[in-house]
């Protein structure tokens, strides 16, 4: 596809450079309004895309690799994306944000967001300290206690850093569906800035109860998984985009599926991941333009349904 061929062109280019004299022009942030979410609990502006790094940012201390992580991160930015997600489950991902925001000159735009996973409420402090001074950041924006473990000692103790001013949001998050009973529990019960679940055009059991709950609560949705690790983009690859695509700005895949989610208005921020800058770009691209209205959503769902 000539748009995929393009797009190569343009990553060896950037490749073959060393860094911002190269991606500066190439990834120059494209025109028009960028679409944000009011947090519920703050009323602050979110851009409603931002980047995960589970997997794509776990590349140890090659050095490469590290380049292109920072290259990623430097084209989100300059798209306008805020939100970067972490946590210690991601191997050296941690590490790698830290560099890549070093090299950056730690750009003020960021809004950082990071997890405690550790089996032990009394160790989740200085699991923090650690994972902070990883980022090279004075404090997180967003804790999260990723995927239940330990919470409730793990949410006293967010919950006193946020009282303490060392901390923005407290979260909680789940994936790929597990323990969703559990979480509604929590969210009726204990007070949360964000909850993080999965979310995409084929596993939608969130707008069922927790998308309104949430809504209740004035608790933000943040989205993992909208890809389905990549299984969505990659059984689409080769699928013409249908003529609807075009009606909402799309020119990848990628771009219809983020559309889907973020025209949801319950979701704060989706958070793809990836390794490649260029990606990183065409992901941002879709929170500016059109998007899809309720009835052209049920008709991606059937779409992407019917070709995969």
């Amino acid at each position: 596809m000539k748009h995929s061929t393009e797009r190569r062109i343009l990553l060896h280019a950037m490749l073959a450079g060393a860094g911002s004299a190269v991606c500066g022009p190439l990834l120059a942030a494209a025109p028009g309004p960028l679409l944000t979410r009011p947090i519920p609990s703050s009323g602050e502006a979110l851009p409603v895309v931002g980047l995960g790094s589970w997997i794509t940012f776990n590349v140890g201390d090659d050095p490469a690799a590290r380049a292109r992580c920072t290259q990623v991160v430097q084209a989100f930015l300059a798209n306008g994306g805020r939100l970067i997600d972490s946590s210690p489950m991601y191997g050296s991902a941690q590490a790698v944000i830290g560099h890549a925001l070093g090299q950056l000159k730690h750009p003020q735009a960021l809004f950082s967001a990071d997890k405690v996973w550790i089996g032990s409420g009394a160790r989740g402090p200085a699991q923090i300290d650690s994972s902070r001074r990883l980022w090279g950041v004075p404090r997180f924006d967003l804790l999260q206690v990723h995927n239940l473990l330990a919470w409730e000692e793990h949410l006293r103790t967010l919950q006193q850093m946020k009282a303490e001013k060392r901390l923005r949001y407290v979260g909680i998050t789940t994936s790929e569906g597990r323990r969703h009973g559990e979480l509604i529990k929590i969210m009726e019960t204990r007070p949360l800035d964000f909850v993080q679940v999965s979310y995409n055009v084929l596993d939608r059991e969130i707008e069922a109860r927790i998308l309104p709950l949430a809504r209740e609560r004035k608790i933000g949705i943040i989205v993992n998984r909208p890809f389905r690790q990549g299984d969505l983009t990659q059984a689409l690859a080769n699928k013409p985009l249908p003529g609807w695509a075009a009606e909402i700005g799309c020119t990848s895949w990628a771009q219809a599926l983020l559309k889907f989610i973020v025209a949801e208005p319950g979701v704060s921020c989706a958070i793809p991941a990836t390794s490649n800058p260029l990606h990183a770009r065409e992901n941002m691209l879709a929170a500016r333009g059109p998007m899809p209205d309720a009835a052209l959503r049920r008709r991606i769902a059937a779409d992407v349904a019917r070709l995969t």
